[in-house]
């Protein structure tokens, strides 16, 4: 279902046409924490958009971030970009990226909000495509997750992820009309947005994408994925980063979702096939393991061609990484989740927190050492 949709969905050609009506203007707000290698680059994407009324307003939570080297740089560099930056923040909530945006977004002057992490890179067709796909009863135009080309094999992990796993899960999900938003790429009709109480409503939710997507449809708006993918190109890769991320993504869902914990270990392909192994040894007296290798072998080539859709076309590495990868990343799922129901505390940028069943968050105190 998912590779189906995404050879309907994904890719399609931005129409550069001169529309009948002056596209709307757009307030991209910039969240960040720091540098790494990949952010200038990452940034200067950003000002090169080829869209006719944009600002930038670039969030930071204190003067000394060196992040504000880089945005002055560019500021200097493209004159002619409409482009600012914030500092300090306003604490509106526990979340930290919504208390970094707060300033900004009070001050945003366009009718369509872009909420965009540090670690996206851009096409220049991008944010056109994002508002081609803004209809009149449509509040959220959210980009899929997915990653820029890089090299080594935690590049390879991430990759081999969200071309597969997360894309199977994200296009099913928006297929079947079930809220997948994620907000490292989201365009939001700002009046959709105060009508559920503005940014600060969702500054109690470390998962402000998702309770901004279910406002939002319960108040008759609809969500839409674009059909190009947000471009992750963070400078700074790791393989216990990566799984640092899966497991505070699990957290979240869990808390969230509690039947996740029960029902996406089905979506998983080594417990699903395991235990479609024993269920067809039961019922058919079938062989387990020839099954399961068959189940496997069918899973794997299936996951091959859902990571070429995305990638739309072939992935920058060999048939034998991907396995390896593809491998390594099927393994951990299944611990990943358990590793996330056994240890619910979430750590993020620095800070500590823990949630109460249906999302909302509370900081924890740092633990003094003697």
């Amino acid at each position: 279902m998912a590779f189906s949709y995404s050879k309907w969905k994904l890719h399609r050609t931005v129409d550069r046409s001169p529309p009948e009506q002056p596209h709307p203007g757009v307030s991209i707000l910039k969240p960040l924490t720091g540098v790494d290698p990949n952010l200038f680059s990452n940034l200067e994407t950003f000002f090169t958009l080829d869209y006719p009324t944009y600002e930038i307003l670039f969030c930071v939570e204190n003067e000394q971030d060196p992040a504000l080297m880089l945005v002055n740089s560019l500021i200097h560099k493209y004159p002619r970009v409409d482009a600012r930056y914030f500092i300090g923040g306003t604490r509106v909530g526990v979340n930290p990226k919504i208390n970094n945006m707060h300033p900004a977004y009070m001050a945003a002057k366009h009718p369509l909000i872009l909420v965009s992490d540090s670690g996206i890179r851009m096409r220049d067709d991008s944010l056109l495509d994002m508002v081609q796909h803004m209809k009149e009863d449509v509040a959220i135009v959210h980009q899929m997750p997915f990653t820029w080309d890089a090299d080594g094999f935690a590049a390879v992990y991430e990759k081999v992820y969200f071309g597969t796993a997360q894309a199977r899960m994200y296009l099913g999900a928006d297929f079947l009309g079930i809220n997948c938003h994620v907000g490292m790429s989201s365009l939001v009709r700002r009046c959709a947005l105060e009508e559920a109480g503005g940014l600060a409503a969702f500054g109690e939710y470390l998962a402000e994408d998702f309770f901004m997507a279910k406002a939002v449809l319960s108040r008759g708006w609809r969500l839409r994925v674009a059909s190009l993918p947000a471009l992750q190109n963070s400078g700074s890769k790791s393989i216990g980063g990566m799984q640092a991320r899966l497991k505070r993504w699990a957290r979240l869902r869990i808390a969230m979702v509690p039947t996740t914990a029960l029902l996406e270990p089905l979506s998983e392909c080594l417990p699903l096939g395991a235990g479609a192994a024993w269920a067809a040894g039961q019922l058919f007296g079938a062989e387990p393991l020839p099954f399961f290798l068959v189940h496997m072998l069918v899973w794997f080539l299936s996951d091959w061609l859902m990571l070429r859709s995305v990638q739309n076309g072939s992935p920058p590495f060999t048939k034998v990484e991907f396995l390896l990868a593809w491998v390594w990343s099927e393994c951990c799922a299944p611990l990943v989740l358990a590793t996330a129901v056994l240890n619910p505390e979430i750590s993020w940028r620095a800070r500590n927190y823990r949630l109460d069943w249906g999302g909302r968050a509370h900081e924890l105190k740092p633990k003094l050492k003697f």
